[in-house]
């Protein structure tokens, strides 16, 4: 049987064989860590990072709600978008469930103002 973290990177492998950010709709990509979450923009075709987001030097009170680290992380990858003209994106969940910290980012950066 395969461990948790090699059938995460098989389904993310799956998932990218399908989607591709272009300089118009770059590829909005999801890391989550035990203890953080990431979002970047990405340019798959000029293969450039365009903009990033983390919860790391956020003040939240409660650590143990990575929730309410996901809500701010999405809002802040939406202004970034909004602040280089990026309207929409396409989501790269990274092989994680669509649920818990994952949707809550992806609803308040779909709050914010991005499409996907």
């Amino acid at each position: 049987m395969l461990e948790t973290k090699q059938k995460r990177i098989r389904r993310h492998r799956r998932i990218r064989a399908k989607i591709f950010g272009t300089d118009r709709r770059p590829r909005l990509c999801i890391f989550r860590s035990n203890r953080h979450i990431y979002a970047q923009l990405i340019n798959d075709e000029k293969r450039k990072t365009i903009a990033v987001a983390d919860d790391i030097k956020l003040k939240i009170k409660n650590k143990k709600l990575k929730i309410d680290a996901a809500k701010e992380v999405g809002k802040i990858i939406a202004e970034k978008a909004a602040g280089l003209n990026i309207e929409k994106v396409v989501f790269d969940r990274g092989g994680l469930k669509y649920h818990g910290a994952v949707k809550v980012l992806a609803d308040s950066a779909r709050e914010a103002g991005l499409k996907f």
